[in-house]
């Protein structure tokens, strides 16, 4: 057996996916924090709370623009290499962040955040796949969506925690450190010869954007997280407005609630290893069901606290086997062009995260109100489900 070989047969995980959960920890981190400190960076540079905002939406067109377009562009790049110069990207982009002199550099700074956010994980989705055997691969993948998943339990707290007392930027310094540490790791742990495949012309890679297979996985993929933002971005002031908890509570109950979302994650790898497309399924129709369940729940405390561990558990486990499915199908009918189906998947989940923000932004000025957000939310699953299910038939048509 050739000791340099990056695929692991063991039983044992391989230490380089602890290196691409370390960064994808403070990628996560990076990301939604800024939701917390909106109201900070408002006051202290003298803008409004909306205008703040677009430090979220810029970000997230950022990542959507840039993971496609540039993981097409660096397709011949070692990944190691790749992997090693998105780390310093990182880094460079929060440091410019923490000293921006106002708000259009920090927007700036942030869209180049989100170009390294797009690349890392449609890149780290196939890394951690090629480091295990295959009936291992949404397992291996959802371990490192796992930092991503903990960056909202721990990181994002303890960031606002932190821009709270000691100023935003004190928080993307911070960020910018755990970025140091993730590119430490990336360095001493991740295998030099990673498996790379075939790289597909630029010609073959436009093709992604028209397989059939792949653009109902894409839209598997926003719609599903479209109707999770839709609760999820006003998840604190449902809690207090309309369940009635105080705000420190409302605290207690979104670290429980992601809690839930990184356990949801773990298991969500382990039961998608083999049947992706079946396991989604079922866990979008659970999904809406948890939904529509909420919105009965959400005015007893007991209840709907039980309901939110629930939805929290089925927010995040569809990730793994979202980017396996949509790698499988890019393996099996357009070879070499597995990184960049799975760039423009994380440009999805962003498309969705914003279409639910902005539908949830709607209903809550509307005559609906925001206690009308978790059937919203439970209609765009519906809709996810019925592409599912279509995507099994083509599927099954295809094995014909």
């Amino acid at each position: 057996m050739n000791p340099d070989r990056p695929i692991i047969k063991k039983k044992k995980l391989p230490a380089a996916l602890w290196a691409l959960t370390i960064s994808a920890f403070g990628i996560g981190t990076t990301e939604f924090v800024i939701v917390g400190l909106l109201p900070t960076v408002a006051s202290d540079l003298n803008i409004s709370i909306p205008s703040a905002g677009l430090l979220v939406s810029l970000y997230a067109i950022g990542v959507a623009i840039g993971a496609p377009i540039l993981t097409a562009l660096t397709g011949k790049v070692p990944r190691k290499a790749l992997l090693i110069a998105i780390m310093i990207l990182f880094v460079i982009g929060n440091g410019l962040a923490s000293i921006a002199p106002g708000f259009i550099t920090l927007v700036l700074a942030r869209i180049l955040t989100g170009f390294a956010h797009g690349v890392y994980f449609s890149i780290g989705s196939t890394i951690a796949a090629s480091l295990v055997p295959e009936e291992k691969r949404a397992t291996a993948i959802s371990i490192m969506f796992a930092g991503l998943t903990l960056a909202i339990v721990t990181g994002v707290p303890l960031g606002t925690f932190i821009g709270q007392h000691f100023g935003w930027r004190a928080t993307f310094i911070g960020v910018a450190i755990l970025g140091i540490i993730g590119l430490i790791a990336s360095i001493i742990l991740i295998p030099k010869n990673l498996q790379k495949g075939k790289t597909a012309s630029l010609k073959q890679q436009l093709k992604v954007l028209t397989n059939r297979r792949l653009i109902f996985a894409f839209l598997m993929t926003a719609m599903g997280y479209g109707g999770t933002f839709v609760v999820f971005t006003y998840l604190s002031p449902i809690l207090q407005e309309i369940t009635g908890f105080k705000e420190s509570v409302v605290t207690i109950i979104l670290l429980i609630y992601g809690i839930a979302i990184a356990l949801g994650n773990l298991i969500g790898g382990k039961v998608a290893n083999k049947n992706p497309l079946k396991v989604l399924l079922w866990m979008f129709a659970a999904q809406g069901l948890v939904l529509l369940t909420f919105y009965f729940t959400v005015n007893s405390p007991v209840l709907s606290i039980i309901t939110l561990f629930f939805l929290g558990a089925l927010s995040f486990a569809t990730v793994p086997g979202l980017q396996l499915l949509v790698v499988q199908i890019a393996e099996k009918e357009l070879p070499g062009t597995e990184d960049v189906a799975s760039g423009i998947n994380i440009a999805a989940f962003n498309i969705g995260i914003a279409i639910g923000s902005y539908s949830g932004g709607l209903i809550v000025t509307s005559a609906l109100g925001i206690e009308s957000t978790p059937w919203i939310g439970a209609l765009f699953l519906l809709v996810t489900v019925l592409i599912t299910m279509y995507s099994i038939r083509i599927s099954k048509n295809r094995l014909k």
